[in-house]
């Protein structure tokens, strides 16, 4: 992905015929400050989550009853772990006095799971924004098997060798050597080369260890967990709060460790084959700051994305019928679902 080039001075006018020059000092401040800015937003969600999370329901035991048969008030659901309403809750036993059995469902193997964690799978690498761009690591229902080691090294691999990659790499370097970014690599097919093998390896680094690698080892899920109602603020600060905290293996809510330390590891990476004057400690927390900044905004086409489609398409049906309506064609209704 291309960077940031802060270390160009930003030009702005307050009068005519008076320029101001802002040093790359207050516009790394500002960066920085958006940064933290986020971070305080999506904090008291991320909290409320997590709390909720934390606090599971107490389970008390149930209270003799004399006039009920032993074997039926052994067998009462208890009103502090069911979900069903009360009323239901206090159904009277049968008058055989029979004994009530609950067959507990079936433990799910783990080659089960990741025989279904599979199919899943497959079904998220055909996701397409615009039929384009790769959307494989969106969840759209909000739910999910978790992966295995293996299945997050495969969703890794299908994007990072995605057609899509290699041509954007190659924008993104015209796009520098155009703007003379990292003058050290110098201009001409050479200047363009080495841009574009740049952009590529901060992407496949920085995806391998924050998608891939972290997420194995700390049984963390690298997908996105589209929420897909509710207020668009109320997304937006979701959206935003996915950056700082993401599903665990577990199903619950934790801090965003793999993101995070991964954006900061692909960063540091890039010493490696940057340029001399654009090596050190400030360069690659840019890096990585930007890194972390465009991931932001690619939550945020994750989580709308699906509505503007569906926008969209809604628009186009009813130009169709008033197209058709003017030409005297009665349209055609979809096709009412069966019912069972």
């Amino acid at each position: 992905m291309g960077n940031f080039d802060l270390g160009n001075p930003v030009y702005g006018k307050i009068e005519a015929g008076k320029p101001i020059i802002v040093s790359k000092q207050t516009v790394s401040f500002f960066v920085i400050s958006a940064f933290f800015a986020s971070l305080t937003l999506a904090a008291p969600l991320a909290a409320q989550q997590l709390v909720a999370a934390a606090s599971d329901p107490v389970t008390l035991p149930d209270a003799p009853n004399p006039q009920l048969h032993d074997a039926v008030s052994s067998s009462s659901p208890d009103v502090f772990s069911s979900s069903q309403p009360s009323d239901q809750q206090q159904t009277a036993a049968p008058a055989s006095g029979a004994q009530q059995t609950t067959t507990p469902p079936q433990e799910e193997t783990p080659e089960q799971r990741k025989a279904r964690a599979a199919a899943e799978l497959k079904l998220e690498t055909k996701q397409r924004m615009a039929g384009v761009i790769p959307n494989f690591n969106t969840v759209n229902n909000g739910k999910a098997t978790p992966l295995s080691p293996g299945q997050k090294f495969h969703l890794f691999f299908k994007g990072a060798f995605d057609p899509y990659q290699f041509v954007l790499a190659g924008i993104d370097a015209g796009i520098g050597q155009a703007e003379n970014e990292n003058p050290g690599y110098g201009q001409g097919f050479e200047g363009y080369a080495k841009r574009y093998g740049a952009n590529y390896a901060d992407n496949f680094s920085g995806n391998f260890f924050g998608n891939a690698v972290l997420p194995s080892l700390l049984h963390q899920d690298p997908r996105y967990f589209r929420l897909g109602h509710g207020s668009v603020l109320h997304r937006a600060l979701y959206s935003i709060s996915t950056t700082f905290r993401t599903r665990g293996d577990n199903g619950n809510w934790q801090p965003a460790y793999s993101n995070l330390t991964g954006n900061l590891i692909g960063a540091s990476i890039s010493n490696l084959y940057y340029p001399e004057g654009d090596r050190g400690l400030y360069p690659t927390l840019r890096r990585a700051l930007s890194v972390t900044y465009q991931g932001t905004i690619g939550g945020m086409l994750q989580e709308f994305y699906p509505d503007i489609a569906q926008k969209y398409k809604n628009h186009k049906a009813r130009k169709a019928a008033a197209a058709a309506a003017a030409d005297g064609v009665t349209p055609i209704p979809p096709a009412k679902p069966s019912q069972p």
